[in-house]
This record gives structure tokens, sequence and C-alpha cells, in this order.
């Protein structure tokens, strides 16, 4: 059994320590806006907060969350006020599949939290995610409206 914190919650999960943490957010919480991209920790569908940095939760073990304060998509909002990240996605009509895009938006939160006026430069650097269905131009449209509130 394993107790987590996530979205400001404590949750007694009974999983197994090496279970990878995405499994246990979707499958035992059901909180299912972390998607199942590559299970290898590289196309960030999966992207959470730990402690306020950003984490692909496919290569997070359970036993290495606890303790630690776990933000998903779902617990990004306030009180159902949208993050002007989440609201720029909306203004910028960002996602196209949608697939990727609460990975995305966690990982530009993260971003915009450490460097809130980031430059062209600084978002190839810390935002990896993949989007197939190539919406970056947007993506970057969006992270600097957002930079720019």
């Amino acid at each position: 059994m394993a107790k987590l914190s996530i979205n400001g919650q404590m949750i007694d999960i009974d999983v197994e320590p090496d279970t990878p943490l995405l499994w246990a957010i979707r499958e035992n919480v059901g909180l299912t806006g972390t998607k199942y991209g590559c299970g290898i920790a590289q196309c960030g569908a999966c992207t959470v907060h730990m402690d306020g940095v950003a984490m692909r939760s496919c290569g997070v073990l359970v036993s290495e969350a606890v303790g630690r304060q776990i933000t998903t998509i779902e617990g990004l909002a306030i009180n159902g006020v949208l993050t002007r990240v989440q609201q720029a996605w909306i203004d910028h009509d960002v996602p196209q599949c949608g697939y990727c895009q609460s990975g995305m938006i966690m990982a530009v939160a993260a971003l915009l939290k450490d460097n809130p006026q980031p430059s062209d430069a600084d978002i190839d650097d810390a935002i990896t995610n993949i989007c197939r269905c190539g919406t970056y131009q947007q993506i970057r449209e969006a992270i600097h409206a957002a930079a720019n509130v």
C-alpha cells in the first residue's frame, strides 16, 4: 500500500512499489488526463508535476513518488479557474487530436513557473514533448501568449 499526495489529496493505493506512477494515477486513482504514449519517458504525454517539477510519470515508480506532491492536469486549475497556459491553449486553438495536450500543458506550466519569459530557444530546450499532429507553431504562440499575461 502506498500513500500518495495527488492534487492535494492523500490517496492510499494498493500497488506494487515498482508500479509506474502513470498506471497508479490512471488505473487506481481514475485520473485519465495523464496519457500513456510511449512507456519509455520520451514522448511526454504522461507529464505530471512532482514537487512542481515536470516529470514523465511512466518513468517514475510509485515508491519514488511517496512523500512528494503530485499534480496532474486535473489538479492544475484552481477552483475551476483555468491557468493562463490552459486558457492560452484554448485561445490559440492548439489541440487537434488532443492526445498529447495534457502532458504538453503540464510541461509548459513548469517552464513558465521557472522562466516566465522564455525565448524560442528556451522553449526548444525545455519542451521536448512530442505532438503527433505537429501543432508546434500554435504551441509556441500559446506559450508566448501565456508568458505575456
